[in-house]
């Protein structure tokens, strides 16, 4: 695997030869008026940024509260059965991977946010600990959720080899500039029969191929890398594992991703992140709309599902025997 901050060859399998797709801007948090090109490689069809961002300024594309609210904090009792709702076909996916690998030891889930799913999953009997760059966030895992967090990168995780019986990393890896360098930590960090499990944008689904540069799963200028299926499959393989299920249905993200794409400026979180000004009422209506959308975009999310292309896809994975 080639490591390319520079953005420039293709960093699966280092063709410098490209053709533009489309350029896209911030449409979801506004965090820069720039545009960005988005280039399909022609020795892989790998889609990605280019060039990349350095890191520098790639910091300055991320809101503080990525990914998780600092509600969360506060979070009613209405809010948090709808997040534990939506979030139980993920929790369900790893139990299942859990329970068939039959190893002991905790289970770390990379960019845990809120903690809100390793609460969860703990909930069902397992050992969780989350890992998050974000201290605030670490702090309502912890605080609201009671799950310890570690603060920091997986490569450098305080963690010895082969003790983890699961891992978990939903939404990360198309932010980095070396997704490699995270499965292999994972593949160290995990124990000889226990399961990795990833969640990333489908870049094969029918919503990139209807909507283009408004898909709400490139979400530039943050995903670096816009994998498909078979893109992951391959990179899991040159890190050293066996692909064992796919899921390309995510009720918290299929549909809820295609009314972003539709109406980003509907997108409640996003309009907490901008902190856009708006009464009481105004916030209502906007969020009845939004969750219309959210339903009227569910029949629609199923069946591109059901056809291996949804939005989103999920991986479970252990180590080649």
């Amino acid at each position: 695997m080639i490591k390319t901050p520079d953005g420039e060859a293709c960093p699966a399998c280092g063709s410098r030869q490209t053709r533009s797709l489309f350029r896209a801007h911030d449409r979801l948090y506004h965090t820069t008026d720039k545009s960005f090109l988005v280039v399909e490689c022609l020795g892989c069809s790998l889609i990605r940024l280019s060039p990349w961002p350095t890191p520098d300024e790639l910091k300055t594309y991320y809101p503080d509260s990525y990914w998780y609210s600092a509600e969360e904090a506060t979070a009613d009792r209405l809010e948090d059965l709808y997040r534990r709702f939506v979030l139980r076909d993920h929790v369900h996916f790893v139990r299942r991977a859990l329970l068939e690998c039959k190893e002991t030891g905790p289970v770390l889930d990379v960019g845990c946010g809120g903690g809100l799913f390793s609460r969860m999953l703990g909930e069902r009997g397992f050992q969780v600990m989350g890992l998050d760059f974000s201290s605030e966030a670490a702090g309502i895992a912890w605080h609201r959720n009671g799950v310890p967090v570690v603060c920091g990168t997986l490569s450098s995780a305080p963690l010895p080899a082969s003790s983890c019986a699961g891992i978990t990393m939903f939404h990360v890896l198309e932010h980095l500039y070396d997704p490699a360098a995270y499965l292999q930590a994972a593949h160290s960090l995990l124990r000889p029969n226990g399961r990795l499990v990833i969640q990333v944008p489908n870049a094969a689904c029918w919503q990139f191929l209807l909507l283009g540069e408004s898909w709400n799963g490139i979400d530039v200028p943050r995903h670096l890398v816009n994998f498909r299926a078979e893109d992951m499959d391959s990179l899991l393989e040159l890190c050293g594992f066996e692909v064992l299920r796919h899921k390309y249905f995510s009720l918290r993200d299929n549909p809820a991703g295609l009314a972003s794409s539709l109406a980003p400026s509907l997108d409640p979180m996003a309009r907490r992140v901008r902190k856009v000004k708006e009464t009481g009422n105004t916030r209502i209506w906007k969020d009845v709309l939004y969750l219309g959308l959210v339903l009227a975009a569910l029949p629609f999310t199923i069946l591109e599902a059901a056809c291996r292309a949804g939005s989103t896809v999920m991986i479970e994975a252990r180590k080649k025997r």
